[in-house]
């Protein structure tokens, strides 16, 4: 039987291609490797951010666009753009922070799924909102602005700046702070500074919520402004 020549394994065409398919299969490693720390970093980014949102969140993060060239990576750093919010549809930034530095915005969606506060009956501008004006709801906050109501404490008592129709979520600005201090009261005005504490009474000359700048006038007809606290009480601080 003629021998069958063999071409020897370490040939320099043979070392060559070999050292080829290394070097591309290194550099399509970490690549990979890069792409797949991007998203576990910013996966345990939003999972922490958003872990004292209201209710069940849950987040899809969108693709990266396309004409994007990200080079390796070492660090990630995600962080929310200015004016951005985790709610609903939004924007996450990440930084690489070595070896090369670049920065890329990666669109995020955010659903939460919980009970938010409708009105269950029409309420007129400058009504006080009780239990009773109230009706949870189920769904997507995230659909909705992050400013609407989900605790009936963060309603009851206070007033509504306008008109609300019924079924209408209730949002934070839709309510003000019930007033500590009404126009026309009388109020117990407590004066403090240095070495000294006086008590004595007058009369509110405007409408103020807790913390809010209270108007007074004194027995005397004196004027003088100080914060409104509960139970109609107005500090003032000398």
């Amino acid at each position: 039987m003629p021998a069958i020549s063999r071409v020897p394994q370490h040939s320099g065409w043979s070392l060559l291609a070999t050292l080829l398919v290394l070097a591309v299969l290194a550099l399509t490693g970490r690549g990979v490797g890069a792409q797949t720390t991007l998203a576990a970093a910013l996966d345990d980014y939003l999972r922490v951010q958003t872990a004292a949102l209201p209710g069940t969140v849950t987040f899809q993060i969108g693709q990266l666009d396309r004409h994007a060239r990200l080079a390796a990576c070492n660090a990630f750093e995600p962080f929310l753009p200015s004016g951005s919010r985790l709610w609903g549809n939004t924007t996450v930034g990440v930084r690489c922070l070595g070896p090369s530095r670049w920065t890329v915005y990666v669109p995020v969606q955010i659903r939460i799924a919980g009970n938010y506060l409708v009105a269950a009956r029409q309420l007129a501008p400058g009504q006080v909102v009780g239990a009773a004006d109230l009706l949870p709801q189920s769904g997507d906050l995230g659909a909705l602005p992050a400013s609407v109501l989900t605790d009936p404490a963060q309603a009851i008592g206070k007033t509504a700046r306008q008109g609300v129709a019924v079924g209408q979520p209730l949002r934070s600005e839709l309510l003000s702070a019930a007033w500590a201090v009404q126009q026309g009261q009388s109020v117990k005005l407590l004066s403090s500074g240095a070495g000294f504490s006086v008590s004595n009474e007058g009369k509110a000359l405007n409408n103020a919520a807790e913390g809010q700048v209270a108007q007074v006038r004194t027995a005397s007809g004196q004027l003088v402004s100080g914060i409104a606290r509960q139970g109609g009480i107005v500090e003032v601080n000398y």
